[in-house]
């Protein structure tokens, strides 16, 4: 009888060491996390900034490309990924609508935004008659352009056209007579020297290697067109949002943001950052 028992309590306590070595690789798959990115900035940005502040905290962070800003949204509705950094708040907000998609913004992060870049000039100011400037030939990028001269009053746009849908058309006034030449705006960096400047987008002057801070002027992006982390509805308020959210509020993430170096400190910071690190 004392034999069985003995052999009863050796059965129950394998039981319990399996249960218990399950119960640990469950959680350690837990922190096994797929962030997904689109090319550009943001992919660095989390591998640099972001991963090394979850790995901190328990993660293993593995970083998935994709080649379009459809697949990310979807891969993360189905699963396939926990996590994406590559959309601004307006885009998610839209095609998670669009698609019937239980998705949401967790944090905003910096975000770059575009630029006006010269290789001959150092200042808008010495802009002259029939300059020839450089903008992308896609509809939203030439519209967001146009916004940025339009701000540095190089150009006035007609009444009652929405900044979003402007085109070289809608040009009121041209003081300078500029002459525009649209571009695919992977190319406007690379034909600087035969243009006066260039309204260069945030993701490809990055791709570029053109300095932010070198910049002669830059897009002000309104809150709602900051890049966001996003996760799945459910998982805003789980352990992996918080810790998300946590990641980049941290001292660990400004630093390496703002660090002498980075590539990233002239991209433009969300109100939430201002609020915390610039009142």
């Amino acid at each position: 009888m004392k034999r069985l028992k003995k052999i009863a309590g050796i059965v129950m306590i394998g039981i319990l060491a399996v249960s218990v070595l399950a119960g640990c690789q469950k959680s350690e798959s837990k922190k096994e996390i797929t962030i997904g990115v689109c090319a550009g900035p943001y992919g660095e940005m989390v591998k640099q900034a972001i991963s090394p502040i979850l790995e901190k905290k328990g993660y293993q962070v593995k970083v998935t490309e994709f080649s379009d800003y459809i697949l990310p949204d979807k891969a993360l509705a189905n699963g396939e990924i926990d996590a994406n950094l590559m959309q601004h708040t307006v885009y998610l907000e839209k095609f998670a609508k669009d698609n019937d998609l239980e998705l949401a913004k967790v944090i905003s992060v910096p975000t770059a935004g575009a630029g006006i870049f010269s290789n001959s000039i150092s200042d808008l100011k010495d802009l002259k008659d029939g300059d020839k400037v450089g903008i992308p030939n896609d509809p939203s990028n030439l519209a967001r352009a146009l916004g940025i001269l339009k701000k540095e009053k190089l150009i006035t746009i007609k009444s009652g056209v929405e900044d979003t849908k402007a085109a070289v058309k809608d040009i009121a006034s041209n003081p300078k007579n500029l002459k525009f030449e649209t571009l695919d705006a992977a190319q406007i960096s690379r034909n600087l020297d035969s243009l006066a400047i260039g309204v260069v987008p945030g993701n490809y002057a990055y791709a570029a290697n053109l300095d932010f801070g070198d910049a002669l002027a830059l897009e002000t992006l309104e809150e709602g067109y900051k890049n966001v982390i996003a996760v799945k509805e459910e998982d805003k308020d789980s352990e992996l949002g918080r810790d998300l959210k946590e990641a980049v509020e941290s001292k660990e993430f400004y630093t390496a943001i703002t660090k002498k170096g980075s590539k990233f400190r002239n991209f433009q910071k969300p109100q939430w950052w201002i609020e915390k690190y610039e009142k």
